[in-house]
This record gives structure tokens, C-alpha cells and sequence, in this order.
């Protein structure tokens, strides 16, 4: 049976694809990490500030955490591709503020990563969390309708206290 079938017949892949095409469900957790309630996450969960790549507003937006490679470094995936707006907005410009754990607005830099190491980053997690894996794969399939869609991965690099970010590209 095609991923796409099953997507269709299972209840919590169609649970996940509901949450993950709710505006206000997936915002409720960025007021969690405004209120400084990030920590209740346990880093499994982080907050991205970023800005808009039109309006130069602050935006914000909760995603999973795939990987912690090192203490100051923060791995995420864009669950739709290239067109999720947070990606496009990093992609114009990489500097954002994270919150992880116990840590909020700490300032960081972004590097997409090429589909390589991206596939790599994805593989160990899928090792690690094999089920959310799943059913994670299975909403993305039914959200965008495309059972083959390549994740992008993001490297956060988190600036320790005092050093400057790089300046905005012109």
C-alpha cells in the first residue's frame, strides 16, 4: 500500500496533518515560549524569531528539534520544503534568535544544508525516533501530497553571549 493510502486510513497520521494545517494549534506554543515557558519542552521543541523577508516584522514560529549536535548547535527540518515561509525568510537573511530549553532569544545564524547531509540529519532521526518518524512522514505526505518530498535541514549556530552576528547581506 502507497504511503499516501495509508496516510488516508490512519487516524493519527490524519490527526497530524489536521495540527500541522491549524494556524492557531501550532501558534499556541509560541506563547509558551514568550511567557518564558520554553523550558517545559525539554528541548525537544524550540522557538525560531526571525524576520520577514517583505515586511522586516519579527516572526515567530515553533518547530521541532532533530538534532543537538553540540551545545550551541540546534538542527531543524522544514517538514514543507523550500515553500515554508520561516525557510524563505532565513534564506534572506540567516541571522534569528533561539529559544531552547532553558535558553530564549539567544542570537543565531543560519546555514541550510545540502540534501546530503540533509538526508543524513533525517536518517538519525528516524533512528532515534523511529515512530514519530512514521507518523511525522506520514502527515507531511498528506499535507503536501507529494510522498517523495525532500526536508530541508537548518543548522543554527547559537553566538555565545557578547559576540557579534554577521552583518545583513544588502
Amino acid at each position: 500500500m502507497p504511503d499516501d493510502d495509508l496516510a488516508r486510513r490512519n487516524p493519527l497520521a490524519r490527526a497530524l496533518a489536521w495540527v500541522l494545517s491549524t494556524r492557531w494549534v501550532v501558534r499556541a506554543p509560541v506563547t509558551l515560549f514568550r511567557w518564558g515557558l520554553g523550558f517545559v519542552f525539554a528541548g525537544r521543541l524550540m522557538m525560531l524569531t526571525h524576520r520577514g523577508r517583505t515586511s522586516g516584522q519579527r516572526r515567530y514560529v515553533v518547530l521541532e528539534v532533530v538534532e543537538r549536535p553540540a551545545p550551541d548547535t540546534v538542527m531543524i527540518a522544514s517538514g514543507f520544503g523550500e515553500r515554508s515561509q520561516w525557510f524563505r525568510n532565513l534564506q534572506a537573511d540567516p541571522r534569528c534568535l533561539v529559544s531552547v530549553g532553558a535558553r530564549s532569544d539567544v542570537p543565531a545564524v543560519a546555514y541550510l544544508l545540502p540534501d546530503d547531509e540533509s538526508a543524513a540529519a533525517l536518517e538519525r532521526y528516524a533512528a532515534r525516533y523511529p515512530r514519530s518518524w512514521k507518523e511525522l512522514r506520514r502527515s507531511i505526505t498528506q499535507v503536501t501530497g507529494d510522498p517523495h518530498s525532500t526536508i530541508p535541514i537548518v543548522r543554527l549556530e547559537l553566538r555565545p553571549v557578547g559576540s557579534r552576528a554577521p552583518r545583513r547581506r544588502g
